[in-house]
């Protein structure tokens, strides 16, 4: 078997935080947290909310405490200091202007307002970085092509991401600079780690992580994703010529990845 991993980097909805009314994904968070410190391993979120979201969740979940958190889909990058509070990386927020150069969101804002079927997430939801829209979910298809042709007309930085959310079944849509997003900013930051794939156990379960999970980390799909999120991680470590770096749970969310992590970590319950 290959080394422990070193890192936990997760997902928050859907995956982290414990399904409503779960008592199983309660009392797993409980366990995860007590094996995450036996083996001293760091923890990361990787999510799609914006850190006040993050923060509030942390508080009212009982979270255990991260050491990184990667924000907005990607395209903020925090680091736990010393005293307890989280620090944005200054390295990261310049890589990310250097994609994007002389178009700000502001710009791509009013090229997409012709796009009826769009509606803009609440500000606090923007960022310097990320454009995010709703749309209707069986609209979402139809409105990517829209601003992909937009994208591709005026030869704007960005690139696009869509996925449905699983608890309000609405369209969430991300235009993020080129290339950037979850995966991107995951692989950004292990680079500048000197970290190796398989320094990483990640953890998802929806859309929005296909590319991480596929990276080639030793990944965790949890049992409440999509059968296409699961069928999507292994095309590309197949493609790729990996083996054994993808662990499907059968349990959901905080159980699934708490179960993942022993495969991976070869930790077994004493149950």
């Amino acid at each position: 078997m290959d080394t422990p991993p070193k890192i936990l980097a997760t997902d928050l909805d859907g995956t982290l935080i414990p399904l409503a009314g779960n008592t199983d994904n309660e009392r797993d968070l409980h366990r995860l947290v007590q094996e995450l410190a036996a083996a001293e391993m760091q923890l990361m979120f990787v999510t799609g909310r914006h850190f006040a979201s993050v923060q509030r969740a942390m508080v009212q979940y009982q979270l255990p405490t991260a050491d990184w958190i990667i924000c907005d889909v990607g395209t903020t990058l925090y680091r736990r200091q010393a005293e307890g509070d989280y620090q944005p990386s200054k390295r990261f927020a310049k890589h990310l202007q250097q994609i994007i150069g002389d178009f700000p969101v502001e710009d791509v804002a009013r090229l997409l307002s012709r796009i009826a079927a769009l509606r803009m997430q609440e500000s606090e939801k923007q960022g310097r970085f990320k454009l995010s829209y709703y749309c209707d979910s069986d609209q979402l298809a139809h409105c990517v092509e829209l601003i992909e042709q937009v994208v591709h007309e005026h030869q704007l930085p960005y690139s696009v991401i869509s996925s449905v959310d699983p608890f309000e079944f609405v369209g969430l849509i991300d235009l993020l600079p080129r290339n950037a997003s979850k995966a991107y900013a995951l692989e950004w930051w292990s680079s500048s780690l000197g970290l190796n794939l398989h320094d990483v156990v990640f953890a998802g379960d929806s859309g929005n992580d296909s590319a991480a999970l596929g990276a080639g980390y030793r990944a965790i799909v949890v049992g409440n994703a999509a059968p296409e999120v699961l069928i999507a991680a292994q095309q590309a470590h197949a493609a790729a010529g990996l083996r054994n770096r993808i662990y499907a749970a059968q349990a959901p969310a905080t159980s699934g990845v708490l179960a993942g992590l022993r495969h991976y970590m070869d930790i077994r319950s004493n149950e």
